[in-house]
């Protein structure tokens, strides 16, 4: 695949926001690149998908190899830059032997178990999109079976799992990733979910509940009880509003349970960040990475963070 002005953006840009892209700037008169090219184009036969392998002509597009050249303080071709969700994120100089370029893809190209563990989970994703969650979570559990280490993987299987109220299968799948819930908030929110379904299974009644609160608002083993039977029935806002009354008489109740809670809700109800994707460049310029994304806003969401900020400070 050619690379110009006219296709950079769809066939390098875009495309590396579904697989890498390895882009080779190469030059006719250059005989290292006359070495690497077919090594290169024998490796992607060999890695089966996994990357994708275009060229570029820098004698014909010296816009776009300036910029990169200039962007990686490189001089010399062959030189190779390998596109990743729409940025430039590596690169080489020179006519590497093969062992060196299987290195460095692999530092950058997902294995065949994790690439196979992917398409699992691309597929559940279009299997919850057509609402049949059920055919979504054997292709989750079957993911994560393949790529055990992909915690991604694992914590969509997590919330298929407690969206359909298995909490013990959940329970089973978050135990062998419990330990990295204090640097991954998306665990950390799976596993209090786990926590209230747990304890929502032998909750007083929610008119119970509502009476002991009556008789006295610092109840708040009571006002947890109920904030936990609303967040396993997931019943969100209702129970971060249970958690805010306990935050604002005392914010370290239990070691601060009472806010690690809300704050796990709000990471279940904020929506992922969006693919980066390559905007129009202004006239006469070029962009050689895509712009990203942040997550769309959502005004519930936005506002209970604006909510928990003014109690806690």
């Amino acid at each position: 695949m050619d690379i110009t002005i006219q296709n950079f953006e769809t066939d390098l840009i875009n495309a590396s926001l579904e697989q890498p892209v390895l882009l080779d700037i190469w030059a006719p008169w250059c005989g290292p690149c006359k070495q690497l090219t077919p090594v290169l184009e024998a490796l992607e036969v060999s890695y089966a998908g996994r990357f994708k392998l275009a060229k570029l002509n820098a004698d014909e597009q010296p816009e776009i190899s300036g910029q990169l050249s200039q962007m990686f303080g490189v001089r010399s071709i062959p030189f190779c830059v390998l596109f990743k969700e729409g940025q430039p994120v590596d690169g080489f100089v020179g006519a590497l032997p093969e062992a060196k370029l299987r290195e460095f893809l692999d530092k950058h190209v997902a294995s065949p178990e994790e690439a196979e563990a992917g398409e699992e989970a691309a597929l559940a994703d279009e299997l919850l999109a057509e609402g049949n969650p059920e055919s979504a979570l054997e292709r989750l559990q079957e993911a994560v079976a393949i790529d055990p280490a992909n915690d991604a993987i694992r914590n969509d299987y997590l919330r298929a799992l407690l969206t359909l109220g298995r909490t013990d299968e959940a329970r089973r799948a978050f135990e062998p990733v419990a330990s990295k819930v204090q640097f991954d908030a998306r665990l950390a929110a799976a596993g209090h979910w786990i926590d209230a379904q747990e304890k929502a299974a032998t909750a007083r009644a929610p008119e119970a509940l509502a009476a002991a609160i009556a008789a006295n608002k610092r109840d708040f083993d009571a006002r947890f009880e109920l904030a936990q039977t609303h967040f396993a029935a997931q019943r969100f806002t209702e129970a971060m509003d249970e958690l805010l009354e306990i935050l604002m008489r005392d914010k370290a109740w239990k070691e601060e349970l009472a806010r690690k809670t809300y704050v796990a809700i709000l990471e279940l109800m904020t929506k992922p960040a969006a693919a980066p994707k390559a905007d129009a460049a202004p006239k006469g310029a070029l962009e050689v990475a895509g712009k990203v994304n942040t997550a769309p806003a959502d005004p519930v969401v936005d506002q209970y963070r604006r909510r928990l900020s003014m109690t806690l400070f």
